[in-house]
């Protein structure tokens, strides 16, 4: 792992000479192939430099597939056993030092791949599939830091012009200037870095993760995505790739590979960072940006109540205003809404969501009191009467085990959460009674 560290003077140069995102989307229009522009036909796979050793054709990437969005991953999904994607890490929190910035890393990733451990809970033999690597520790903090910005975040902290809420510049990770901060040097010309688009391309990053503190200017998108889009059989759609996360941005440029960005507030723990990443995959799901996901995880999240229960909404999202709230008693669920009361009876839970987990009497409740029935823990096994999922009894002390594993926010409830969804050796079967395929591949076509 390595930390690239720039003198003040230089620092200072780049951030003057940063590149507008018009400026960026004209240098990728211009290129001679190096640095691919918009592209109307799915991305073709790519073997990395860094993989050429890796024969495993069970764990990717490998010496056959290193990139996103490579057709090698949707032909190869069922025969994938383990991930272990290059993620990015940038700190803009001129407060937090880079060991602090590491060990918080460290913590989500163990915290990640704990969470895809399928039935982890209850089987210790279960392997965790997905497993990040950390490509480079990129120190972004001022250099020295000014006294009157020692609390804040450095001055090459990517916002958009003044007014505008606080939101990212995401094209600023894609400039000629960051290409410089990340440090790769082109092969082909020295004189030059590699840039995020081209770091994307080639499949040496996967995933770009960043820490910045949530100040009066507000704060970026807890995880965005621009995503190479298929259809219900899992076929790229050429020309089709869009939003996929948790919220969208014009200023995120589209590389020809599917590519996320997760921030993280440094002063916030994992559990907070393990909520960014579930919305993560609930905003695969809103963008319809896998068909075959969608279908299922819908159904997972309880994102279906219109269509299941005759609701005037799709999910418990929908409540948040004052008097709204949840209640469960004797297998009826009741939801006020905007003054008027919705029952629904005989109701049985499915997974539940990132805000709400089967029982929740509003958003972040993880101290509900009641006890509810839930498929969770069987989702699309059949196993119960009539060829049904089994419902069992849920409550709070499902996720106990996690308390102090991920202590803050949804932490404990996401991992839970997470453990049941179809991962790898599942037994879960799809409306054609043809095996569940594992999701978490998902997370990089």
């Amino acid at each position: 792992m390595r930390i690239f560290l720039v003198s003040a003077l230089l620092l200072a140069a780049l951030a003057f000479a940063m590149p507008s995102p018009s400026y960026c989307q004209q240098a990728r229009d211009k290129t001679d192939g190096d640095k691919p522009g918009e592209r109307s036909e799915p991305a073709q796979s790519v073997a990395c430099e860094l993989d050429k050793d890796q024969k495993d054709l069970a764990t990717w990437p490998n010496c056959q597939s290193s990139g996103n969005s490579d057709p090698w991953i949707c032909q190869n999904h069922d025969k994938i056993r383990k991930m272990r994607p290059r993620v990015l890490v940038l700190n803009f929190a001129n407060n937090v030092d880079m060991d602090g910035i590491k060990d918080r890393t460290d913590r989500i990733i163990k915290a990640l791949a704990e969470a895809t451990r399928y039935h982890g809970y209850k089987n210790p033999k279960a392997p965790a599939f997905l497993e990040y690597q950390v490509l480079a520790y990129v120190d972004m903090r001022d250099r020295p830091v000014p006294a009157e910005r020692k609390d804040r975040n450095s001055a090459f902290c990517p916002y958009v012009l003044k007014g505008s809420g606080g939101e990212c510049d995401y094209s600023a990770f894609y400039s000629d200037a960051f290409a410089r901060f990340y440090g790769f040097q082109n092969p082909k010309d020295f004189r030059r870095y590699l840039d995020l688009h081209e770091l994307i391309n080639r499949g040496i990053v996967h995933e770009l993760w960043f820490y910045q503190i949530h100040d009066e200017r507000g704060a970026p998108f807890e995880t965005i995505e621009c995503k190479q889009y298929y259809d219900e059989k899992c076929r790229p759609i050429p020309g089709r790739h869009g939003g996929a996360g948790n919220g969208h941005s014009d200023t995120m440029p589209w590389s020809g590979r599917s590519f996320r960005i997760t921030f993280f507030n440094p002063h916030r723990g994992i559990g907070c960072g393990m909520e960014n990443f579930g919305h993560a995959l609930e905003g695969m799901a809103n963008y319809n940006s896998i068909a075959y996901y969608r279908k299922y995880f819908n159904e997972y999240a309880e994102f279906d109540l219109d269509k299941r229960f005759g609701l005037p909404f799709n999910s418990l999202y929908a409540i948040g205003g004052e008097g709204d709230k949840v209640e469960h008693a004797s297998g009826t669920m009741t939801i006020t809404r905007q003054g008027k009361k919705h029952k629904v009876e005989l109701y049985c839970a499915t997974g539940g969501n990132v805000h709400f987990p089967p029982g929740a009497r509003a958003h972040y409740d993880l101290e509900s009191p009641f006890t509810v029935k839930s498929t969770i823990e069987n989702y699309r096994l059949r196993n119960g009467q009539g060829g049904k999922d089994k419902a069992e009894d849920f409550n709070k002390g499902e996720f106990a085990q996690w308390l102090d594993f991920c202590p803050d926010g949804m932490g404990p409830w996401l991992v839970f959460w997470r453990q049941n969804m179809p991962g790898l050796d599942n037994k879960c079967v799809d409306d054609d009674g043809k095996p569940m395929k594992n999701w978490w591949p998902f997370l990089f076509y």
